[in-house]
């Protein structure tokens, strides 16, 4: 066990061990024992390099794998620290207090989920990054949630949806380049055919969320409610428009398209220099904030859950899981684990719906078992690109198929990097707020549905035709 010899081809039912193994640990803890994901996560982890190393893999080889899958996400861990420091200081420069005074101010209750929804997808497409729209006003979205009296998982699934529709259709976000290039097709084609079928999920979220939002406005709004709210964030804090400054310079620094990294940095030290002038904060008290967040004691229950929250001692609860989830995911890519299963599914398939729906299908199951995005979209698009040239369709129609299962569920999956982080950011469990995330469960559907009726199949010779004509 764990020595130098030549791996082989596992067999398939080596392959099903640690992933079955995973999903029967996973339910009995969590559900029966009631513990964290962790834990469980890393005993599944063990089981995997147990399997790695009866198929052949030395322990250097498992480690490698772990290694690899853990380096491919340093950044995103990175960000998420970075994002947790950013909290804490907009808290307490009163930015966030301020996105939330001025939501409640303006925001319709009929129309919160509606313009909410929109408002996410808005810096969504301009940054790239669902992490950013749902770290920035998604945040103030949650806060303007609650004085509405509207389920925090109804909210955060509006935020998802929204966040999620602009990071899939923007050019400068990471999970769209990945799936064109994992595709071997050109951006702005795969962005292109991305809008047949994202464009009407979203329209159809935005409907369900408008017949739902009546609801807030038609005698269940209590207005006190939000008096309550604005009150003390007025007695707590100075609220001026200039609190506005930090989120606007992240939607620049994005537009302009500086580095994720070096922008929230910069971000996050904005948000500290306007503590300490709009709000009187210490040099110490915004330091602290960076490590610790921002601790609010204001004595009305609601608002101190709401501004309660950041610091990078936050985040670490979500960079444990991420890590832990991707050393499990490293280990299946690495002992071919995935590609048996994937190769046993893709004989079976004969049409192009068949096609479309299992890898559709394959990368919301990679999002669980991987709890990668990124692997959820490479994995599923090298093992069937061949299949997808096999029936003559476009590498665009592969790259769309990829996003709209992969992309869309990563943060429907708690243990997922994605799922990890908006669930720290939003403050709702992953599983909470699925059922509300409309666009996301609504586009892999209809993707399907159109794949069958032959809606927007993009085939190999109708190109050609149109390019001789």
């Amino acid at each position: 066990m764990f020595k130098e010899r030549t791996p082989r081809k596992p067999y398939l039912w080596e392959a099903l061990v640690p992933i079955i193994g995973m999903m029967l640990i996973i339910i009995f803890a969590i559900l029966k024992l009631g513990l964290e994901p962790h834990i469980p996560i890393v005993i599944a982890t063990t089981l995997a390099a147990f399997m790695a190393a009866k198929v052949g893999y030395a322990w250097t080889d498992i480690r490698d794998g772990i290694l690899e899958s853990i380096f491919r996400a340093l950044e995103a861990l990175i960000i998420v620290m970075i994002v947790g420091m950013l909290i804490g200081t907009w808290v307490l420069s009163g930015s966030v207090p301020a996105m939330i005074y001025y939501g409640l101010s303006l925001i319709s209750p009929k129309l919160f989920l509606v313009t909410g929804a929109i408002l996410c997808a808005i810096v969504s497409v301009a940054t790239g990054s669902s992490w950013t729209s749902s770290g920035t006003v998604g945040i103030a979205l949650m806060g303007i949630a609650a004085g509405l009296g509207v389920n925090p998982a109804l909210a955060a699934g509006m935020v998802i949806s929204g966040a999620y529709f602009g990071d899939k259709l923007s050019p400068l976000s990471d999970s769209t380049n990945i799936a064109a290039a994992t595709a071997e097709t050109s951006l702005y084609d795969h962005v292109g055919s991305m809008v047949y079928t994202t464009l009407p999920s979203f329209l159809i979220a935005l409907i369900i969320y408008g017949v739902i939002g009546f609801r807030f406005g038609g005698g269940n709004f209590d207005v006190s409610r939000v008096t309550l709210i604005q009150d003390t964030i007025t007695q707590n804090f100075s609220i001026t428009p200039w609190l506005l400054i930090p989120p606007i310079f992240v939607i620049f620094v994005a537009v302009k398209k500086i580095p994720a990294i070096p922008s929230l940095l910069a971000a996050a030290t904005l948000g500290g220099i306007w503590a300490m002038i709009f709000q009187g904060s210490s040099l110490g008290e915004v330091l602290n904030a960076f490590h610790y967040g921002y601790s609010s004691e204001t004595g009305v229950a609601v608002v101190d859950k709401l501004l309660s929250r950041g610091g990078v001692d936050s985040m670490m609860w979500t960079i444990s899981l991420i890590i832990f989830a991707l050393a499990f995911g490293g280990i299946l890519e690495k002992a071919k684990f995935t590609e048996v299963i994937l190769s046993k599914i893709v004989k079976r398939v004969k049409t192009v719906g068949g096609l479309v729906a299992t890898t559709i299908i394959t990368g919301i199951i990679c999002d669980f078992i991987l709890t990668d995005q990124y692997l959820a979209i490479l994995v599923p698009g090298r093992m069937y690109a061949q299949a997808f040239d096999d029936m003559g369709l476009e590498r665009r129609y592969l790259s769309r198929t990829l996003e709209d299962g992969a992309t869309l569920w990563s943060p429907l999956c708690p243990w997922n990097g994605c799922g990890a982080y908006q669930s720290a950011t939003l403050g709702v469990n992953s599983f909470a707020f699925l059922p509300y995330a409309f666009m996301n469960l609504v586009n892999p559907i209809l993707a399907i549905t159109m794949a069958y009726l032959g809606i927007a199949v993009f085939k190999k010779k109708e190109k050609e035709e149109s390019q001789s004509e």
